[in-house]
């Protein structure tokens, strides 16, 4: 059995998919664009604003199903300039900071949708 989860506290899907989808205690968060919910702009000018973001909106999905960033088994993180992977592992490492780390990917993809920098996916387990 599925669960649709959706917060207003992340920007809504700009497709047809859910911001996360829970299965069988994990929790699948589509990946996330650095968009402020609150304006609907992307935030700041520099990609470590954009990362910040997205990793922002992940939580908040992962609060709204029941689990958190502590939870997160694996990411994915995708960027339109690999020179941005030093700044964005500087975000990504200010949140992620505890003993037991996810697992993650990164790449380098041509463009992201609104022409974002950054977007990042998550895999959680439920408490």
């Amino acid at each position: 059995m599925t669960t649709t989860v959706n917060t207003a506290e992340a920007p809504a899907a700009i497709g047809p998919y859910a911001q996360a989808v829970k299965a069988n205690g994990f929790v699948f968060v589509s990946g996330q664009l650095p968009i402020d919910p609150a304006t609907g702009e992307f935030a700041g000018p520099d990609v470590r604003d954009e990362a910040r973001q997205s990793l922002r909106n992940a939580a908040a999905i992962l609060t709204e199903a029941g689990a958190s960033i502590d939870t997160v088994v694996k990411t994915t993180v995708l960027l339109t300039d690999i020179d941005d992977f030093a700044a964005v592992n500087e975000v990504y490492a200010s949140v992620f900071t505890g003993k037991s780390l996810p697992a993650r990917a990164a790449y380098a993809v041509k463009a992201l949708p609104k022409g974002a920098r950054v977007e990042i996916e998550m895999i959680a387990v439920t408490a």
